[in-house]
């Protein structure tokens, strides 16, 4: 059972999230090619060999779904719009795609449900990635010229707008791991857009000041790293992983700098004169989006990068084979509070589990603990005096979960991928007895 909607402030807001190349289907709509399509077409990047041109459909089911979420009870609904809908080559607008967030807005709205906009989430247009991507100095105004398109057609209705969903994931687990698309393992390549992500957020940031909006920040990733061991070496290679995973961007949106364990292994592949650029990356912000998920654990290595001395923990763990420790979501909000963020909102922006379906495919028990445990964690730091202003569960819909494609389930609602019936399983109907839907 979640714990009552009563033991949090009546301003707190509960809301479902999505990303938009997951769940609309990006062969539809006038779209353009995204470095995800070019990505899932060559066999092996996706486990199941699957893409995302049809998805969960909610290019023509958006109605059934924002029901899902207006009748489980939810304040909010945070979506992404997909670049490559909205300017397919990068560029040029598709009024079409414009069309159609018109629309998706507008049915939040009708159903009083409040939009909070991520700008992106990872689907970069593939003629934009054949030319370097994020490894390119030119991708900040690019990306601003996509955010002040988007805020021009529906800013005067959204409630917020976060520039981007997880800069680690489109710099780090892309350009070094390989692991997301444009799949490259290339440390010159990683370390250039681990600092144009954050530049591409500033520039959008003053742009988008410079047209009225308000209410914006940005989404990080969070993920407790520990030392498997007592040696000096495993101690080493988890605060290494920290500064990369946990540091490298808050420190640098905060005006602090990016973390000296860091700078060790990409400093030396930074573009030239990256120092010039902080000041602007350091735009003020409204909120801080929080997601997180799980821990991992090191022992020592003989190289410098701390990936390569990863080892399982002995913790509970998701399909997806994550531990589950709900204790880190309340040590990482009373870190950010603490250490950098002071006074400024935080939302828990993601934070979910993939569990497989079973025989009843409503039946996800262990997901209502696992959504109870981390609701009780938000809380715990709240009682500690951080200031959360709203949890989102992730995800709305079982959906394309990127590099494993359409096995793991994230979702409240189960989704037939072959009949595209959705199914609202018990941790949906857990939050509607929660929230009075």
């Amino acid at each position: 059972m979640l714990p009552p909607r009563t033991d949090f402030p009546d301003r707190f807001v509960f809301g479902a999230a999505t990303s938009a190349y997951q769940i609309e289907g990006s062969a539809q709509g006038g779209a353009g090619l995204s470095h995800w399509d070019t990505f899932a077409a060559t066999p092996g990047n996706i486990m199941d060999d699957s893409n995302g041109s049809r998805a969960c459909d909610h290019l023509n089911r958006w109605p059934e779904d924002l029901d899902l979420i207006r009748d489980a009870g939810f304040d909010a609904y945070r979506f992404s719009t997909s670049w490559a809908r909205v300017m397919p080559d990068g560029v040029n607008v598709n009024a079409e795609g414009l069309d159609f967030y018109d629309r998706l807005v507008d049915g939040m709205l009708d159903r009083g449900l409040r939009p909070f906009l991520t700008y992106h989430h990872w689907d970069l247009p593939a003629a934009l990635s054949a030319q370097g991507g994020w490894q390119n100095r030119d991708i900040p105004a690019r990306f601003a010229d996509l955010c002040v398109t988007v805020n021009a057609r529906i800013g005067d209705r959204v409630e917020s707008a976060a520039t981007l969903n997880e800069p680690w994931c489109i710099a780090w687990l892309s350009h070094f791991l390989g692991a997301h698309a444009p799949g490259l393992r290339d440390i010159r390549a990683a370390s250039r857009a681990m600092h144009h992500v954050l530049l591409a957020h500033g520039t959008a940031i003053r742009a988008l000041r410079a047209e009225g909006a308000t209410n914006l920040g940005i989404v990080l990733n969070f993920e407790t790293s520990q030392p498997a061991d007592n040696s000096p070496a495993a101690e080493r290679a988890a605060e290494t992983q920290d500064a990369i995973y946990n540091q490298w961007f808050i420190r640098a949106l905060m005006g602090q700098g990016y973390p000296e364990a860091a700078l060790e292994g990409i400093g030396p592949h930074l573009p030239q004169g990256w120092q010039q650029d902080m000041d602007l990356i350091a735009q003020p912000l409204d909120w801080l989006g929080v997601n997180y998920y799980t821990r991992r654990l090191y022992t020592g290595n003989d190289g410098l990068w701390p990936q390569a001395a990863e080892v399982p923990g002995p913790l509970p763990k998701t399909q997806m084979d994550w531990e589950i420790r709900p204790e880190g979501l309340t040590e990482f909000l009373t870190r950010l509070a603490r250490d950098h963020t002071g006074s400024l909102p935080l939302y828990v922006t993601e934070n979910g589990m993939a569990l497989a379906a079973g025989a009843d495919i409503a039946d996800d028990a262990r997901r209502v603990q696992f959504i109870a445990d981390h609701l009780r964690a938000t809380k715990a730091a709240m009682d500690r005096g951080v200031d959360v202003r709203g949890f989102f569960y992730w995800s709305l819909l079982d959906n394309y979960e990127w590099g494993w494609g359409y096995g793991p389930r994230f979702g409240l609602v189960h989704v037939d991928y072959d009949t595209m019936a959705r199914t609202p399983k018990a941790s949906w109907h857990a939050f509607r007895s929660m929230l009075g839907g």
